[in-house]
C-alpha cells in the first residue's frame, strides 16, 4: 500500500481526471434546477473552505510534488483531522455530481477518492514518520486520521499548539489552481444542463 501511495502521490493532481471525464459523459437531464445545483454547490463551498483553512496553516508545501517537508502543521483543521486536504477533495467531487444530479455516482466517488487517499496518506504517513520521529508519532495518538473526535456532543480540536498562519492573500494564491479548477468544473456542469 506504502508504494501505491508513493506513485498516487506523484499522480494526485492527475487522478481524478476519468472522474471528470465520467460526469461530464454520463447522461444526466438538461435541466439547471435550482436545488440540485444549489445543493452541490454548497458541498464544492463547503470542501473549498476546507482546503482553504487547511492551506492557510500548510502552505504552499501542500503543493509540492516531492517528498519535501515543511514544520509538522497541528492548528486549524490539522488539530481536528490529519488529512483535512483530502477531506475537502472528497467534498469537492461529491458535490459536483450533486449538481449534476448523478447521486448514484456518489458513493463511487468516495470509495474511489477513498482508496487513493488512504493510499497516499500510508505513505505520507510513513514518510512523516520516519523524518518527524516522536513529534509526528505523538501527533498521531492526538489527532485521527479522517474523523474528528466528539467530546461530550461537540468536535473540538485536540491540540492547542499555536502555529503560523499564512496570510489569506498567499493561501488564495496558492489555492488558485483549485479555485479556477472549481470555476471551469461549474462552467463546464452549466453548458452540458443548459446546452
Amino acid at each position: 500500500m506504502v508504494r501505491i501511495g508513493a506513485w498516487l502521490f506523484e499522480r494526485r493532481t492527475w487522478l481524478p481526471l476519468p472522474l471528470a471525464i465520467a460526469l461530464l459523459l454520463i447522461p444526466t437531464r438538461r435541466d439547471i434546477s435550482p436545488p440540485p445545483f444549489l445543493l452541490g454547490a454548497a458541498v464544492v463551498a463547503l470542501g473549498e473552505c476546507i482546503r482553504l483553512w487547511g492551506v492557510h496553516h500548510i502552505g504552499a508545501i501542500s503543493r509540492t510534488r516531492s517528498d519535501r517537508l515543511g514544520p509538522l502543521v497541528s492548528t486549524g483543521p490539522f488539530a481536528l483531522v490529519r488529512n483535512p486536504l483530502y477531506l475537502g477533495n472528497i467534498a469537492l467531487w461529491v458535490g459536483f455530481a450533486l449538481s449534476l444530479r448523478l447521486l448514484w455516482i456518489v458513493p463511487i466517488i468516495i470509495v474511489i477518492l477513498g482508496f487513493e487517499y488512504h493510499a497516499i496518506v500510508r505513505w505520507e504517513e510513513t514518510l512523516l514518520e520516519s523524518r518527524r520521529g516522536e513529534e509526528y508519532r505523538a501527533y498521531i495518538t492526538r489527532v485521527p486520521r479522517w474523523l474528528p473526535k466528539s467530546r461530550r456532543g461537540q468536535f473540538a480540536p485536540t491540540s492547542s499548539t499555536p502555529g503560523v498562519a499564512f496570510s489569506w492573500r498567499e493561501t488564495f494564491f496558492s489555492e488558485r489552481g483549485t479555485l479556477i479548477a472549481i470555476a471551469a468544473g461549474f462552467l463546464l456542469i452549466y453548458l452540458k444542463l443548459t446546452v
